[in-house]
Protein backbone atom coordinates (compact mmCIF):
# COMPACT_ATOMS: atom_id res chain seq x y z
CA UNK A 1 0.00 0.00 0.00
CA UNK A 2 2.89 2.35 0.78
CA UNK A 3 4.20 2.50 -2.82
CA UNK A 4 0.73 3.55 -3.99
CA UNK A 5 0.58 6.37 -1.46
CA UNK A 6 4.10 7.54 -2.33
CA UNK A 7 3.22 7.49 -6.02
CA UNK A 8 0.01 9.42 -5.42
CA UNK A 9 1.83 11.97 -3.25
CA UNK A 10 4.55 12.43 -5.89
CA UNK A 11 1.91 12.94 -8.57
CA UNK A 12 0.13 15.53 -6.46
CA UNK A 13 3.37 17.41 -5.80
CA UNK A 14 4.25 17.46 -9.50
CA UNK A 15 0.72 18.60 -10.35
CA UNK A 16 0.99 21.43 -7.83
CA UNK A 17 4.39 22.46 -9.22
CA UNK A 18 3.00 22.48 -12.76
CA UNK A 19 0.14 24.69 -11.58
CA UNK A 20 2.44 27.06 -9.70
CA UNK A 21 4.77 27.33 -12.71
CA UNK A 22 1.71 27.93 -14.92
CA UNK A 23 2.63 25.19 -17.39
CA UNK A 24 0.51 22.45 -18.86
CA UNK A 25 1.08 18.76 -18.44
CA UNK A 26 3.15 17.33 -21.30
CA UNK A 27 0.26 15.07 -22.31
CA UNK A 28 -3.49 15.47 -22.05
CA UNK A 29 -4.72 13.58 -18.97
CA UNK A 30 -6.63 10.93 -20.93
CA UNK A 31 -3.60 10.22 -23.13
CA UNK A 32 -1.40 9.86 -20.07
CA UNK A 33 -3.88 7.51 -18.38
CA UNK A 34 -4.18 5.34 -21.48
CA UNK A 35 -0.38 5.19 -21.66
CA UNK A 36 -0.20 4.12 -18.03
CA UNK A 37 -2.84 1.46 -18.66
CA UNK A 38 -0.74 0.14 -21.54
CA UNK A 39 2.31 -0.02 -19.30
CA UNK A 40 0.43 -1.96 -16.62
CA UNK A 41 -1.04 -4.39 -19.16
CA UNK A 42 2.37 -4.90 -20.75
CA UNK A 43 3.97 -5.50 -17.37
CA UNK A 44 1.52 -8.31 -16.60
CA UNK A 45 1.24 -9.83 -20.08
CA UNK A 46 4.27 -12.14 -19.99
CA UNK A 47 3.47 -13.81 -16.63
CA UNK A 48 -0.13 -14.37 -17.75
CA UNK A 49 0.95 -15.92 -21.06
CA UNK A 50 3.51 -18.13 -19.28
CA UNK A 51 0.86 -19.31 -16.85
CA UNK A 52 -1.56 -20.10 -19.67
CA UNK A 53 1.13 -22.02 -21.58
CA UNK A 54 2.06 -24.03 -18.47
CA UNK A 55 -1.59 -25.00 -17.89
CA UNK A 56 -2.02 -25.93 -21.56
CA UNK A 57 1.12 -28.10 -21.52
CA UNK A 58 0.08 -30.07 -18.45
Amino acid sequence: MKPYLVSLAAGLVVGLLYNLADVRSPAPPIVALIGLLGMVLGEHAIPVVRSLLQHAAS
